[in-house]
């Protein structure tokens, strides 16, 4: 399996304590297509390397040594702040969408968290690696989910309808219209309909359309949040 990624393989680093686990990762984006300039077991040097190759995309567990807390999502977070165009995914078996907040910050552009045991569908990994180093958003459902636990609406997400919010939330997921089609089970019209309908209740105008999809995820991360 090979993805086209406009002529030129998407390079990324990947950090990894488990060695066995993290050759996997590194076998099924080298055979997705993607080149892995660097990797790591350990988050300082996961940071450095990373640093030094300056990849689209680094992909990285969030317990690592040195400390084995959450050393990889602080070399995530520092990623994200010292090259604002590296794309940064937290691939873990934690499944805590604070995690997610953090990471994400006031920036969703180029963002990933998935949980581990998304790798076997390998197409779907690489293509949400992917999607994340060319500045896109990859949130795994079961975060989202968790998101979307019976509670009271956000305010700032009460004029939508509950059609609109499940909309924004596969919008969070990293889903396209079509996908979201599918996994909601209505037509494209419609989503692009209740998409439209979003962006005019949430304010987000003016943009284009991948930049505006961004913008109403963040909201979405943040009033969830609240």
């Amino acid at each position: 399996m090979s993805i086209d990624i406009q002529n030129q393989p998407v390079r990324v680093s990947v950090g990894e304590d488990d060695l066995l686990f993290r050759q996997g990762v590194v076998r099924v984006l080298t055979d997705g297509g993607l080149s892995v300039v660097a990797e790591a077991g350990n988050a300082v040097e996961f940071l450095a390397r990373t640093l030094v190759h300056r990849p689209d995309v680094a992909v990285v567990d969030i317990r690592m040594p040195p400390r084995r807390d959450d050393d990889g999502l602080r070399a995530a977070v520092e990623l994200r702040d010292r090259v604002p165009t590296m794309g940064v995914v937290l691939l873990t078996q934690h499944c805590d969408p604070e995690f997610a907040i953090e990471l994400i910050g006031d920036r969703p552009e180029g963002v990933g968290y998935l949980l581990k045991e998304r790798v076997g569908d390998i197409r779907d990994f690489v293509e949400a690696v992917t999607r994340v180093a060319r500045g896109g958003s990859a949130l795994d459902p079961e975060v989202v989910a968790r998101m979307l636990r019976p509670r009271s609406v956000p305010q700032e997400l009460a004029p939508l309808t509950p059609r609109e919010r499940a909309v924004l939330a596969a919008m969070a997921e990293g889903l396209s219209n079509q996908g979201i089609a599918r996994a909601l089970l209505i037509s494209n019209a419609a989503v692009e309909k209740h998409v439209t309908a979003v962006f005019r209740k949430l304010s987000i105008t003016s943009e284009g359309t991948e930049h505006r999809r961004v913008r109403a995820v963040l909201r979405y991360l943040t009033a969830q949040r609240a």
